[in-house]
């Protein structure tokens, strides 16, 4: 006897003449962090999505545009293709999902979120509280999404090298008893872990975020091989730093130093350079390679005006005005790029480099006339 869920999946195929996914969806709210996080995060949440074989419903990135109170979400296809993630297993945008099939298969008045546990910040005791605070509530906002129900999923994990657990997902969640499974965050670890990194294979950068860095790139640089840096150096940052000698393995910390640590623990100038690494990094590079153009990439301040004053055969230049995808996009283009071990933006441009195989490399990487930490 064909269960409810199962009639209704093939009344609205009929009707609409589309087939919700028999297996199930997971949403989640991209809600740590600016983007190189969301960035991590995504990549173990369709990791998981694929072991658990549920449909990935890709979320809009989340963005600050402080002192704005509240968050803006910016479509996934904006700045991403769909179709390659295809290629590795079943996605579709939020807005298509709640456009076309939350209607029926997860109607309003009937929604539950997932978490570990019960949020003890909000007003609800023993309770996700997933709407509490920013981004939580304008994430959902955005999709006029209220929860009636929480669910405790605790002593499952989100691991999906860990098989045994990812089957009593299965097994404890059943699609047709719960079509939809919708998480107060990423059902991920952060950092990403080693064995999803390769994913970044099926990220491929939108046709309007190409349009901008291959405009750039022609119009500013030419024809002539570049070099691309990232600075990672304002205060907030410094501030982070100051944890690394009891936190080394912090962020993209394994980017550079292995999953185990196995390549060394971390300088505190591999966190946060002096202008004198950032001289002396640049410099080797522009001596080995003979590059005439740098690309500099930063969220604070450029030192594009002391870069050039010190190699004044080099031209110095950066995407204006401000757009980091555009800045990603093009530090990926560069034919070397120096990033920052610890920064998870930096993490991105090297995923993305190692896919292409393109040479990468790290400030004060291996540590030089530092102390360790």
């Amino acid at each position: 006897m064909l269960s409810s869920f199962c009639l209704l999946l093939l009344l609205y195929s009929v009707v609409t003449g589309e087939a919700p996914d028999p297996k199930g969806y997971i949403l989640y709210c991209p809600c740590m962090g600016r983007f190189g996080n969301q960035a991590d995060h995504f990549l173990g949440s369709l990791a998981f999505a694929k072991a658990v074989d549920r449909t990935l419903v890709l979320p809009p990135w989340v963005e600050y545009n402080f002192p704005a109170p509240r968050s803006v979400q910016v479509p996934f296809d904006t700045y991403f293709k769909v179709k390659p993630l295809l290629e590795y297993h079943r996605v579709m945008t939020m807005e298509e999902f709640m456009k076309k099939l939350a209607p029926e298969i997860w109607p309003a008045g009937n929604r539950t979120v997932f978490c570990f546990q019960a949020r003890t910040y909000g007003e609800k005791p023993n309770d996700c509280n997933a709407k509490e605070g920013n981004p939580f509530g304008p994430f959902w906002d955005t999709f006029n999404i209220d929860f009636d129900g929480s669910e405790f999923y605790q002593p499952l994990y989100h691991d999906n090298s860990n098989l045994h657990d990812m089957e009593r997902w299965k097994t404890r969640y059943p699609a047709d008893k719960n079509p939809v499974i919708a998480f107060t965050g990423a059902p991920a670890q952060f950092p990403v872990q080693q064995n999803n990194v390769g994913l970044h294979r099926y990220l491929e950068w939108s046709e309007g975020i190409v349009k901008l860095r291959d405009e750039f790139i022609r119009d500013v640089i030419g024809n002539e091989k570049f070099l691309g840096i990232h600075l990672r150096i304002g205060s907030d940052f410094e501030n982070a730093c100051k944890h690394i000698s009891e936190s080394p393995m912090m962020f993209g910390a394994a980017q550079c130093l292995g999953y185990r640590m196995e390549h060394g623990r971390p300088s505190r100038e591999m966190c946060i350079q002096s202008e004198s690494t950032i001289y002396r990094d640049v410099g080797k590079v522009l001596k080995e390679k003979g590059f005439k153009h740098v690309f500099v990439a930063t969220d604070s301040t450029d030192l594009i005006a002391k870069l050039s004053k010190k190699f004044k055969k080099v031209s110095f230049v950066k995407y204006s005005p401000a757009h980091p995808h555009v800045d990603l996009a093009v530090l990926g283009a560069a034919d070397h790029f120096i990033g920052n071990c610890i920064s998870t933006f930096t993490a991105f441009v090297k995923r993305e480099r190692d896919v292409n195989n393109k040479p990468s490399s790290f400030w004060d990487f291996p540590p030089q006339k530092h102390d360790e930490l």
